[in-house]
């Protein structure tokens, strides 16, 4: 226990006043994505798992209610929240799934207290992870089936967290590997890492480093070769391969100048003396344009490492994420502010073919043809079912990845001024709204 103070002072003040009035009947919370960045034309959810790690945790333990005392809260306040759990139930969308503004990628009931207290981590997660994952698709899509990607980001990520979502995002999108040994470990990755330019310059000769590397590391010889002179460098790896008869097993690495120039150099000078087999790896701040450049002019690029643009969704770096009540004590409401209006009801998303989506209550039927992409992951506060691992976990969302992905129209996989499909919404959901505005506005004019 002990994190429940991982939230906003706001949602203490009225989860303190909830519990003082005795209103703790069940509330549902519905987060999503109001409007996507201009870059995006589609999400790909994620997040879930930290969430409902978290929910399963959640409570007050002794230092946490001495520094609410400290900050006033009174001793009734006190022991009403010494005793909150999460009690409640929750409904998500899987990660990995593709999703678009305004659909739900997750829906919380339990009793108010609760469920507000939820409101500042689960944005925190569902918002940061999503945004990251959503990145690292772009990279996917823009470097084509041929070239292999490895997240590099970890020392431009704002913090060590940050740094295994952007590992986790990107593997969920299909990234071979990460140079995160951590995040390797913990998700079940390959760990990827040649050289840094500081190994070479600790020796007499870029030769002389090249040899010791070789010699040292054999089934790990990817040379990187743009330390001094490009040109110069991918010879003295040619030397080094040669001598050590590493064939195939070795590799070049391309960190800096025209990378399209340069790699087909470098291919040729490999092509040249018989090492068709020696992979080229390029990096250097690329991001998903980078690599759509490099694919359309058909560069001889195996594989990339994508870092500091990735790992903080540099073109995108926050999504406009909330989290709305939309029912309580048996109640729709909604929000009628100006551009902020909401939908009441829980809702549930259907899915036909081509990612065709409507937006509708929970408890409608599923139309013919389609699928609920919400499901329940929690009730009663546990899990319905054994947590998988964390590399289970990853697994299984870049499966689901990998099906929508392949289902996403053109227009919203652009890179440049993509089309986001918009969902319709049912007419159960129309009449709902329509009648919960007229009965807020009717109370309005009490």
């Amino acid at each position: 226990m002990g994190r429940a103070l991982c939230t906003d002072f706001y949602e203490l003040n009225m989860a303190a006043s909830y519990l003082r009035r005795g209103m703790t009947a069940p509330a549902t919370f519905s987060l999503f994505v109001r409007r996507l960045p201009p870059r995006r034309g589609f999400l790909v959810a994620a997040g879930i798992e930290d969430c409902v790690e978290w929910l399963e945790g959640f409570g007050f333990d002794e230092g946490d209610l001495g520094y609410l005392a400290g900050l006033g809260f009174e001793e009734r306040d006190l022991e009403a929240l010494a005793g909150l759990r999460f009690t409640g139930e929750l409904w998500a969308i899987p990660e990995g799934r593709v999703v678009f503004a305004g659909e739900p990628l997750l829906e919380l009931t339990a009793p108010l207290p609760e469920a507000q207290l939820a409101e500042t981590f689960l944005l925190n997660q569902v918002t940061f992870q999503t945004a990251l994952a959503s990145k690292a698709a772009r990279c996917r899509l823009a470097a084509g089936e041929a070239m292999e990607l490895v997240e590099f980001g970890f020392r431009r990520t704002h913090g060590v967290d940050a740094a295994m979502a952007a590992a986790r995002g990107a593997a969920i999108a299909g990234f071979a590997g990460t140079s995160n040994v951590e995040a390797a470990r913990r998700f079940g990755l390959r760990a990827s890492g040649t050289m840094a330019h500081s190994y070479v310059e600790s020796f007499p000769s870029e030769l002389d480093a090249f040899r010791a590397f070789a010699s040292d590391l054999p089934e790990r010889a990817i040379f990187l070769v743009d330390t001094y002179d490009t040109a110069t460098g991918v010879r003295r790896a040619v030397r080094v391969i040669g001598e050590l008869g590493l064939g195939r097993r070795a590799g070049i690495r391309i960190d800096s100048g025209d990378l399209v120039a340069v790699s087909r150099e470098a291919r040729a000078l490999l092509d040249q003396a018989g090492l068709t087999e020696v992979r080229i790896f390029v990096s250097g701040g690329l991001d998903e344009g980078d690599l759509a450049a490099l694919v359309t002019a058909g560069a001889p690029v195996d594989a990339a490492g994508v870092g500091t643009r990735l790992g903080v969704s540099a073109d995108a770096p926050y999504l406009d994420s909330v989290y709305k009540l939309v029912a309580y004590d048996g109640r729709p409401v909604m929000k009628l502010s100006t551009g902020k209006e909401t939908a009441p009801g829980a809702k549930q998303v259907f899915r036909r073919p081509g990612l065709d989506d409507c937006i509708g209550l929970r408890q409608e039927e599923v139309p013919p043809g389609a699928e609920a992409l919400l499901s329940p992951v929690m009730t009663g506060g546990r899990r319905l079912a054994a947590p998988p691992t964390a590399a289970q976990a990853v697994r299984s969302a870049r499966d689901r990845f990998v099906r929508d992905v392949a289902e996403l129209p053109s227009a919203a996989g652009r890179l440049e001024d993509p089309e986001a499909p918009a969902p319709a919404r049912s007419a159960a959901l129309e009449d709902l709204t329509a009648e919960v505005r007229a009965r807020h506005q009717q109370a309005g004019g009490d």
